[in-house]
């Protein structure tokens, strides 16, 4: 697993002694693991690492029921409970549950889908534990608008629901019942957050040691309501052997790489972000640059084609704005090598220009941000793209533009999956947008980002969130530690905004609380 690198030399520059410092030593993403995220199969060997330490499966299932029951009393009045419960380790789970409830006196009604004959070892042995009546699934259990256990499906569910299980989902939601999911809504897959043909819409869903990237898909999202991660008696130690490459996006993950406290710091240790403008969406590259600036870097240059000029002069005063009429002229500008990150795309035009102006960047083997028109560019091309990527580079793709790039890949479900691929075959780490952000590097490591707002769904708002990336990688954070940041970040902007009405303008305005915010948190 790779660490914290700081005092090694930035990934593919070679060293060169001068006398002004090409760039900050690279500080790359820490592992946090309270924030691992573990695949079904992950989790499988979490359960049989527990067991072959010791830790019998029937204590497993008896945590995970109780931690179903302490939910339910906790957060509801007492009322009427269903329990559906599937034929697996899922449906055990639900009839601890029922057990425990009971015992509290609430009213509750368990049923099975399948025979209870059919029951096999943990499962066998928790309806053992039930003394009360086990219903076949139908939709009278419904009547009178109970509570709802959900414990029919597991997270590794791979074909779609039908029949009476089908029916009683669809039910459930075209009645809003309240419900409480164990482990996952049934039919929402754990890896992918494919729905496997429907999936309640839960109130809460009460999983086991670590969650699931499912659970932080768009479905997982918008089906899983509340979601608690509860101990079981899984020992954190058993991630040793796992050893995750996946985790939820938090400050923990690099909050210790934007404090900068040197009393010498000047300009060019905070870095020099250069971003290639474009002549007619003029107000993407200036978003970009105060998002740079505001991240931290010591000082922006927009280089603008010349008769753009004179828009980027009058704009905002802190932007340095020089002329580069195109690839050539913007591969001199680089010569300086105090220009140590670079952004291209934002408002730059599909054209020559840009894809000129993006090959000189990868070929300085400088942290680059590659967004929008950068990307776009290469649609009939994404080989030369991939081949140019010889250093720390970053693409930050909407779906849309990662289809262009990768066409072959939008068929795979799962968006960790996807990003991962297209991270190894480019070279570069991806940040695939949407609500639920995947940042992927090349060597296999992920992190999802939900911590965001509906409100940045507005134009502008993805040059900021470029411009945040490259201001910190002129710092010093690696293209993954630097994604994973500028996406945490530029969701609280949003999230600190907080009302309708939000323009990528107001991200900007937000962005020193927003730092000061991930520097704090616990």
């Amino acid at each position: 697993m790779i660490l914290d690198v700081a005092g090694s030399s930035p990934v593919g520059r070679p060293n060169r002694s001068h006398a002004v410092a090409v760039g900050p030593t690279v500080r790359d993403l820490k592992p946090c693991d309270d924030l691992v995220l573990l695949t079904c199969a992950e989790m499988g060997r979490a359960d049989a690492t527990a067991i072959a330490g010791g830790v019998p499966g029937i204590d497993l299932m008896e945590a995970a029921g109780r931690a179903v029951a302490d939910a339910v009393t906790l957060h509801h009045p007492r009322r009427p409970v269903v329990v559906l419960c599937g034929p697996g380790n899922n449906g055990g789970d639900g009839f601890v549950a029922a057990r425990h409830l009971q015992a509290r006196r609430w009213p509750v009604r368990v049923a099975l889908l399948g025979e209870r004959g059919a029951l096999k070892g943990d499962a066998a042995w928790a309806i053992g534990g039930w003394a009360g009546e086990v219903a076949p699934l139908s939709l009278d259990l419904l009547d009178g608008r109970p509570l709802v256990i959900d414990a029919l499906f597991g997270a590794g569910l791979t074909r779609p629901i039908e029949g009476i299980a089908g029916e009683l989902i669809d039910r459930i939601n075209d009645q809003a019942l309240a419900t409480v999911a164990v482990d996952v809504p049934s039919g929402l897959h754990g890896d992918s957050g494919e729905i496997m043909g429907r999936a309640p819409m839960a109130t809460r869903t009460v999983t086991f040691f670590r969650a699931k990237p499912g659970h932080y898909s768009l479905e997982g999202l918008r089906r899983c309501g509340t979601l608690e991660v509860t101990d079981i008696g899984i020992a954190a130690n058993v991630l040793r052997e796992i050893a995750p490459r996946l985790w939820l996006n938090a400050p923990a993950l690099w909050q210790s790489h934007l404090q900068r406290t040197d009393r010498g710091d000047h300009k060019y240790a905070r870095g020099h972000a250069t971003i290639l403008a474009g002549e007619t969406a003029t107000g993407a590259a200036r978003l970009a640059a105060l998002g740079a600036r505001r991240a931290g870097a010591g000082l922006v240059t927009i280089a603008a084609p010349p008769a753009a000029l004179p828009v980027y002069q009058a704009a905002e005063p802190g932007n340095l704005v020089t002329s580069c009429e195109d690839g050539d002229a913007f591969a001199r500008l680089l010569e300086d090598e105090r220009r140590n990150a670079i952004l291209v795309g934002p408002g730059s035009g599909v054209g020559e220009r840009t894809r000129s102006a993006t090959l000189g960047a990868l070929a300085t083997r400088r942290p680059t941000v590659l967004d929008a028109d950068a990307v776009s560019v290469f649609a009939t091309s994404p080989a030369e793209l991939f081949a140019a990527v010889q250093g720390p580079a970053l693409l930050t793709p909407h779906e849309g533009e990662f289809r262009r790039l990768f066409p072959d890949l939008t068929a795979i479900p799962a968006k960790v999956e996807r990003a991962r691929q297209a991270a190894t075959r480019s070279g570069a780490t991806v940040l695939l947008k949407g609500p639920d952000t995947v940042i992927a590097a090349p060597d296999g490591r992920a992190v999802i980002n939900v911590h965001a707002s509906p409100g940045l769904a507005t134009a502008g708002t993805g040059d900021v969130l470029a411009g945040i990336a490259v201001g910190l990688m002129a710092q010093g954070l690696s293209a993954f530690a630097a994604a994973a940041a500028a996406a945490w970040v530029h969701g609280e902007c949003a999230l600190r905004f907080g009302r309708p009405g939000l323009i990528a303008e107001d991200l900007v305005a937000q962005l020193p609380d927003a730092l000061e915010a991930a520097q704090a948190a616990n």
